[in-house]
């Protein structure tokens, strides 16, 4: 079974939003893994010293596939830091893994597939 690990930024942390909608649109977008027989995991970082420890931890607890970087890190530009950290931490600690970037919640599934 293929697995993958999809990186976004925490939905509580983004200011004028409805962070129990985005949770509950960011946890239907990670189910639709399991309808294709995929195993995917998810993990939100913050712009914070926190980030680092929490992505390494989900890079290293088992082996990945595809690791899968929202777009809500990828497009933000006062997350440009947030997002090379986490493009560099992916190559160290899964480097077997592919990288794939989606453009939003709702594709992360496609995403993962054009590298599967």
């Amino acid at each position: 079974m293929s697995s993958v690990l999809v990186v976004g930024y925490d939905p509580q942390a983004v200011p004028g939003i409805d962070d129990q909608a985005l949770r509950a649109a960011l946890e239907k977008d990670l189910a639709r893994f399991a309808e294709h027989g995929i195993h995917a995991a998810m993990t939100t970082v913050v712009l914070d010293g926190s980030a680092q420890s929490a992505l390494v931890a989900s890079l290293t607890s088992r082996r990945w596939d595809v690791v899968v970087v929202g777009g809500g890190i990828r497009k933000t530009e006062q997350l440009l830091p947030l997002f090379e950290q986490i493009v560099n931490l992916v190559r160290c600690h899964a480097p077997d893994a592919a990288t794939a970037f989606n453009s939003g919640v709702g594709d992360s599934l496609e995403a993962a597939q054009r590298l599967l």
